[in-house]
């Protein structure tokens, strides 16, 4: 088994999930036992943070635990993966002895087939995956195939219905993608090599495309136990896909919340087995559990933000704020809350910590070990203060919105001259705001109304963040 300083680690990233939608935040309707089942085993982040509003940049930050704006990737045209020799997550940790294995969607840009995006190619020695960079970010839940793309036509590239890859070659699924991500990881985590008598420790990283649209892609048999009308993939009438696209996504789909919910449940199921598989082969305790999201909850796509206000697409919280829980038994405080400003930047530096490893030199790391946080936290199960640990700031930048968060503040700017607002308000019905802003949100403060709006009345604290995040970007031009 895995030594006590060199532990498991499982790396669980959803898409699009609503910083609302669990049970254990107070949900109404969202059903997620299992992940209650992780935060009551582990500390949630209330104030876990991605680096973007969308997916591409997020997933190149996460990965390699720097800002992506180091190579330029900003938003959805100027996004790619970390390029070498920055090494990522899964080569650090390979060369320290973990087997390493990617299972889901991947999505950091523009990749093709071969790229050094691929997960055989940065450091994975196992993998199954979508290219979801071929076909607008998105995975097909159901069919991945040859056939599936000859059915499509001219729709396939909008539906993500090509086959998967498995170690770098094409192979066909026509299983729930969900599940069978799941099962791949299962088996992975199952297939440890014996070294000296004891099994080599693991990094998996499990990357669902649930909850992303089109969420009303599911197997008959959970269409039937909800009681959901089937509905088609597109409409071959339709003049133009965006037409199409807009009756699909809210407030114009029927039921459209029951689907997304239904992909949720159906993910917290999956998650559930993992759980299951991990306390079956007695190495729960011996495996550090990480689960977040990769972008605020999409609106759009019928996620709950709550008590946010903003979504995907955004840098209001409801942007970049999101669900963030960490867990291991024994070791990061059970059933827990943590104020402390942390951010998907921070896991390679932890998981690089936890297993003993040093990160490699001259390569800048913007992230920070997060066991100090959750050390920070009291016997109570609370993190005093947002300072505990934490970041004392956060910086954001698409190139034409940007935003600094620190415990006490949020300073937020748009440039609605570029046209991004205007294309996000017809196209995802999202509004990302205009101009300056300055709200107050320690203390549990949630408020990012134009009413909380308090420039005008401290320009003191709006020249002092606007020259850190100055400070900032210059910082991240020299390296």
């Amino acid at each position: 088994m895995p030594t006590p300083d060199r532990p498991n680690i499982l790396l669980i990233v959803s898409d699009d999930h609503g910083y609302a939608d669990r049970s254990a935040s107070g949900s109404s309707d969202a059903r997620t036992p299992n992940l209650d089942r992780l935060a009551a085993t582990g500390t949630t982040f209330e104030n876990g943070y991605v680096t973007a509003p969308i997916c591409s940049p997020s997933r190149a930050g996460l990965i390699a635990g720097a800002h992506q704006q180091r190579w330029g990737a900003q938003w959805f045209d100027t996004s790619a993966f970390p390029p070498a020799p920055r090494k990522v997550m899964p080569e650090i940790l390979g060369e320290a002895g973990y087997r390493t294995g990617y299972f889901g969607k991947v999505h950091y840009g523009p990749e093709r087939p071969g790229d050094r995006a691929c997960p055989d190619r940065h450091g994975f020695d196992r993998s199954l995956y979508g290219l979801a960079g071929l076909s607008m970010g998105r995975l097909h839940y159901l069919r991945h195939s040859e056939q599936a793309l000859e059915k499509y036509g001219e729709a396939a590239s909008r539906h993500g219905v090509s086959p998967l890859f498995e170690d770098g070659r094409e192979t066909d699924c026509e299983r729930h993608l969900t599940v069978e991500f799941t099962e791949r990881a299962i088996d992975f985590m199952a297939d440890g090599a014996q070294v000296s008598g004891r099994e080599d420790p693991f990094f998996c990283m499990v990357a669902y495309n649930a909850v992303h649209n089109f969420a009303w892609q599911l197997p008959q048999d959970e269409l039937d136990t909800r009681a959901l009308p089937a509905h088609d993939d597109f409409d071959p009438a339709a003049a133009e896909y965006v037409d199409w696209y807009d009756g699909a996504i809210s407030p114009r789909l029927e039921r459209g919340r029951d689907y997304y919910l239904a992909q949720l449940e159906i993910m917290d199921r999956e998650i559930g087995r993992m759980l299951d598989h991990l306390e079956a082969t007695g190495r729960r305790e011996s495996t550090l559990i990480v689960y977040l999201t990769d972008n605020g909850g999409s609106t759009c796509n019928y996620g709950d933000n709550a008590p946010l206000v903003g979504t995907k697409y955004s840098l209001f919280e409801g942007g970049v704020r999101v669900p963030f829980l960490v867990s291991r038994p024994g070791t990061v405080p059970a059933d827990a809350r943590s104020a402390a400003l942390v951010s998907a930047l921070d896991l390679l530096p932890t998981f690089a910590a936890a297993a003993g490893v040093t990160l490699p030199p001259g390569i800048p790391v913007d992230g920070m070990d997060l066991r100090p946080a959750w050390e920070a936290v009291t016997e109570q199960g609370v993190g005093e203060r947002q300072t505990d640990r934490g970041h004392e700031a956060l910086h954001f930048d698409t190139g034409f919105q940007w935003a600094v968060r620190t415990p006490d503040w949020k300073l937020r700017w748009v440039d609605a001259s570029t046209g991004h607002r205007e294309h996000l308000l017809a196209v995802e019905h999202t509004d990302i705001g205009d101009g300056l802003t300055l709200v107050p949100l320690g203390a549990g403060l949630t408020d990012e109304s134009p009413q909380a709006d308090v420039a005008a009345q401290h320009p003191e604290v709006v020249a002092e963040l606007t020259a850190l995040h100055e400070q900032w970007a210059v910082q991240l031009a020299s390296n």
